[in-house]
């Protein structure tokens, strides 16, 4: 099968450099012509190939830098020597693009020390102690999420492992688990304002608008693409509706059913038996770092901020250097703490700031790499070729609920978010920019909103097709920390989310469209809670088959 995939990718670059010999040469320095798309082309194809977003990405540099060097054998070479000397050196020698290193750093550590010291699983004891129901439970574990918001794969790991004794007691199917678990990770991370996610968010609009003189403060933008993240914050919604109301359709409500009448049942003596505990845990440990954390970025954005109005300072404040002093004093807080107290030495204590840095080491290699195609695709004006291309031929209004489609099925069929935003990212915010500037290059602030609408549909898009793809790592991670299977996982959480992204993508239409932002939200929320009410069954009900929901066959 391997070897499949490595004959598909070489016929890929093969068909490729067919096109760039047969390509007219561009007429001025400023021209462009479709040899600019293929290298995001092949990044895109290769990552559902390959299954591999590091390697699909260095391919799709690899071949822009063949064709900028000179599209010849030689150039093979000379382009493979440029990736790392030119290239990444280039976008590594950008101030921004290390304080975003060290950003992501500083908090994967403080994750990481927090995660050892009990800290969380402190946190997770105090909401522990009203889960007495079915109700309280899967709403405990949702809250338990939402409390751990600032990193998917602790959410995933600790609320999972840390929750599934009580919802076994409980009765609650290991599929609904997963599914609370899996709901409130990426979509919350992706959209929290201090997490581990927004370094790298950041970072990939940072460098995007690099070339758009009106667009110079990444964060602010980032916070403006907030409101129309549909799909993230409906799905939050949506989540807690479902833990509520107790009910459930499809696959889901069949998996409670059986739960509820003691079929596929666990013995949670044993699981309680399993499970390890610290040897000190204090919510404190971890609530004091992510305080320090939150204010120190607050106070950040206020100091270094100018003007008289919220909007004014926001818009003029060095948000980059805020992050970066607030995770390295949040990392310094959750170290001091742990030692101080005797939880740990002070040698297992940076081990474990370590270990919380490899869980983001990846996530930096696939950011480096997409600055780096950035680059190429700057140097090659592919963005000038595509709004070229695509100006005429694609109303505003529905851009963003293309690229929701677009990333969607990239992330699906490569099984990452983050991989996905990074090929995406840096077409996507130029080419909206052009769709809706005017002849002197300036955009009316009445049509922003279709600029802040196509970047949080990169980034709402990539989520959902997370949720849905078997070979997301969260959606993994979700299942082994339920202890899932994690095909029923992907079967019974499938249909929540296709539903929630097809409202999600309506929504997107419609404020494409002009509708405030905040309606269609309201008319999403509606359309959600109603559509639940009404196909949703509650699990309590004896099985009988008259009682199946229409929606079991999904």
């Amino acid at each position: 099968m391997d070897m499949k995939r490595w004959i598909s990718i070489i016929m890929l670059l093969i068909f490729s450099a067919t096109i760039v010999h047969f390509s007219p040469p561009s007429t001025t320095q400023e021209s462009s012509s479709v040899v600019s798309v293929l290298p995001p082309a092949i990044a895109i194809a290769a990552a559902f190939i390959l299954r591999q977003v590091i390697i699909s990405l260095f391919l799709g540099i690899w071949f822009g830098a063949w064709v900028i060097a000179g599209k010849d054998l030689s150039s093979l070479f000379i382009g493979l020597i440029d990736v790392p000397q030119k290239y990444v050196l280039n976008v590594m020698q950008d101030t921004g693009h290390i304080s975003i290193i060290l950003i992501t750093l500083f908090i994967g550590g403080m994750v990481g020390v927090i995660s050892s010291n009990g800290g969380l699983i402190g946190l997770v004891e105090h909401i522990k102690k009203w889960a007495d129901n079915r109700r309280s439970v899967q709403l405990s574990t949702v809250f338990m999420g939402f409390i751990i918001f600032f990193d998917d794969y602790a959410n995933s790991l600790i609320v999972g492992n840390t929750m599934r004794p009580l919802t076994d007691k409980m009765k609650v199917s290991r599929a609904k688990l997963a599914y609370l678990v899996d709901a409130t990770a990426a979509p919350l991370a992706s959209i929290a304002l201090v997490s581990i996610w927004i370094g790298y968010e950041v970072g990939l609009i940072g460098d995007a608008i690099n070339s758009i003189d009106a667009l110079n403060e990444p964060y602010i933008i980032f916070l403006n693409s907030i409101a129309y993240s549909f799909y993230p914050i409906l799905t939050l919604l949506f989540v807690v509706f479902i833990a509520y109301t107790g009910k459930d359709f499809g696959p889901m409500l069949a998996a409670e059913k059986r739960a509820v009448s003691g079929e596929n049942a666990t013995d949670t003596s044993e699981v309680f038996a399993t499970e390890t505990q610290p040897l000190q845990s204090s919510s404190l440990n971890a609530l004091l770092p992510i305080f320090i954390l939150i204010c120190t970025v607050i106070l950040g954005i206020c100091l270094t901020g100018k003007g008289e109005t919220i909007t004014e300072i926001l818009a003029s404040a060095d948000s980059l250097t805020a992050l970066l002093l607030g995770g390295f004093l949040a990392s310094m807080a959750a170290i001091i703490m742990t030692v101080c107290q005797s939880i740990q030495s002070l040698e297992n204590t940076i081990n474990a700031w370590v270990s919380g840095l490899s869980r983001v080491i990846s996530a930096l290699v696939i950011l480096v790499l997409s600055w780096t195609l950035a680059e190429i695709t700057e140097a090659l004006h592919t963005a000038h070729y595509l709004t070229g291309v695509i100006g005429d031929g694609i109303y505003p209004a529905i851009f963003p609920a293309i690229i929701f489609i677009l990333a969607g099925v990239i992330s699906l069929g490569t099984g990452t978010s983050w991989g996905t935003m990074g090929i995406l990212m840096p077409l996507v915010v130029p080419v909206s920019w052009s769709l809706v500037s005017t002849s002197n290059g300036t955009v009316n602030p009445s049509d922003m909103h279709i600029i802040y609408s196509s970047i949080s549909c990169v980034l709402a898009g990539a989520v959902w097709g997370d949720h849905c793809s078997p070979i997301s790592d969260t959606t993994i991670l979700s299942s082994m920390a339920s202890q899932c299977n994690h095909i029923d996982h992907v079967r019974t959480q499938m249909p929540y989310a296709l539903v929630v992204g097809a409202v999600a993508l309506l929504a997107s239409i419609a404020s494409g469209f002009g509708l405030p932002w905040w309606v269609a939200l309201i008319v999403a929320v509606v359309l959600l809670w109603f559509g639940l009410n009404q196909f949703g069954q509650s699990c309590q009900a004896s099985p009988t088959r008259t009682q199946t929901s229409s929606l079991d066959i999904i």
